[in-house]
């Protein structure tokens, strides 16, 4: 019989996600040992963990190549970085990794689930009857008014055309064309685009953010997981880095080579003086 006691311990964490006990795991109901033994890859259980079901091959195979282009952007990522000389201060590379994972916030990590909010937005405003180029302008009216005028997941400033895109939106469009996917967000990404080229000398291309919003978007992920799944990417390449500047040893190597310093813009050389107290360096009366 089941005292009260033990049903409040039981029920103090509550999960559908994972029923374990010794000897037994398993997740979403799937025995570890069988979902092993049909080879289920990473980025199918990443679906199965954040979805409740596991993905046909063809959902699992564009989530794959959302997650395997973000991997990495060089150190001069701030997570990168940070992650780089997290390793020199000898904090391990969970510790490495973790300070790297801790700047991808709003500005630095976060334009995937902005991007798909965008995307929702227009979509929102086209389940109204709004025609595409008014929702995109309206939604885009919005975003500037709430947020500014950056667009998330369009321009990149370090390249002219992200070189991820292209081939990204080759695979939702193979998707689309299979039947795995609808097109709705990659359609509302490319009038986005379109949108914003208007009257300028050049476009604003989509960039990574851009495209695997679309990509998470059109598999029917909700826009807060855009950013954990970038987190997941993105840790990654942290490990990564991090393990090679561990091999490459250096103590505790700041944003800048040490011959190198900040510009200062505060006050000249001034002495201390406390006021109640005589200034020592007087000259003797």
């Amino acid at each position: 019989m089941t005292t009260d006691a033990e049903t409040l311990a039981r029920d103090w964490w509550r999960t559908s996600i994972i029923d374990m006990s010794p000897g037994v795991i398993r997740l979403r109901g799937y025995a570890i040992e069988d979902l092993i033994r049909a080879r289920v890859g990473f980025a199918q259980t990443v679906w199965l963990m954040t979805r409740g079901e596991l993905p046909s091959p063809a959902q699992a195979g564009l989530l794959e190549a959302a997650l395997m282009a973000g991997v990495d952007h060089g150190p001069q990522a701030p997570s990168i970085a940070i992650a780089r000389m997290a390793a020199t201060c000898g904090v391990g590379l969970n510790g490495a990794i973790a300070s790297g994972l801790n700047v991808l916030g709003d500005v630095h990590g976060g334009a995937g689930e902005q991007a798909l909010s965008l995307f929702e937005a227009v979509g929102d405003r086209l389940e109204s009857g709004a025609a595409m180029d008014d929702a995109v302008r309206e939604a885009l009216a919005a975003q500037v008014a709430q947020h500014g005028k950056a667009i998330p997941g369009f321009g990149h400033r370090f390249h002219p055309v992200d070189p991820r895109t292209a081939p990204l939106l080759e695979r939702v469009d193979e998707a689309v064309c299979a039947g795995v996917v609808s097109g709705h967000h990659a359609a509302i990404g490319r009038a986005i685009e379109d949108a914003l080229a208007r009257g300028r000398p050049r476009r604003i291309p989509m960039n990574i953010d851009g495209v695997t919003a679309v990509i998470y978007g059109e598999l029917g992920f909700p826009a807060p997981l855009a950013r954990g799944l970038f987190c997941l990417s993105r840790a990654v390449g942290l490990l990564a880095h991090a393990w090679e500047q561990t091999g490459q040893g250096g103590r505790i190597k700041g944003p800048l080579p040490r011959q190198w310093t900040w510009t200062y813009e505060g006050p000249p050389p001034r002495a201390v003086t406390l006021a109640g107290q005589a200034d020592d360096r007087a000259e003797p009366a």
